[in-house]
């Protein structure tokens, strides 16, 4: 009857929506400002239109984390996870309320802190997930790649061409005495 026809792969709509999403490589310290920066503006914007919900904070952390996590570029995985918490401290001072003076805001932050540690430790998880898959990933396609010598420079001989020449009776510079 013939072979069976055979049918062109087509991939789920949710990795085709994965791709059209931007691809930066951030170095380390531009991930960490784009963590701080987003969870800042997120935590303002949360304080003003649900009255500084922490649910909702811990919510928004996690996609944020995820995000400095992917967009990072190889050699500064490292910083993700390192980044992130430091994010989240930034990010809760606006949600975290407080009131008399510069002592009581501080004091919320701890606070909230220590309450919404839950999240921290997530988002933390998250990043430092992503980042250790993302380094195994590279390292075995480093591996793969074929061994590429340096290229040797053009006035140097391979030592057996050398030992060749002088077997040969090359021509040798006499000494100085």
């Amino acid at each position: 009857m013939g072979a069976p026809a055979v049918r062109a792969r087509t991939l789920p709509p949710v990795v085709l929506a994965l791709r059209r999403f931007p691809n930066p490589r951030l170095t380390g310290i531009g991930a960490g400002l784009f963590a701080a920066l987003t969870m800042f503006v997120l935590a303002c914007v949360d304080r003003l239109l649900l009255d500084s919900s922490e649910v909702v904070f811990g919510l928004l952390f996690l996609p944020v984390s995820a995000l400095t996590a992917l967009w990072v570029r190889p050699a500064d995985l490292v910083t993700a996870p390192i980044s992130v918490p430091i994010a989240f401290a930034v990010g809760v001072i606006p949600v975290a309320g407080g009131s008399g003076g510069l002592g009581g805001q501080t004091m919320a932050v701890v606070t909230a802190l220590a309450v919404h540690a839950g999240w921290l430790y997530g988002g933390t998880l998250i990043a430092g997930s992503i980042a250790s898959v993302r380094k195994v990933r590279h390292m075995r396609a480093r591996r793969r790649q074929p061994a590429q010598s340096a290229p040797s420079a053009p006035h140097a001989q391979p030592a057996a061409a050398r030992g060749a020449k002088a077997a040969a009776g090359g021509a040798r510079r006499p000494r100085r005495p």
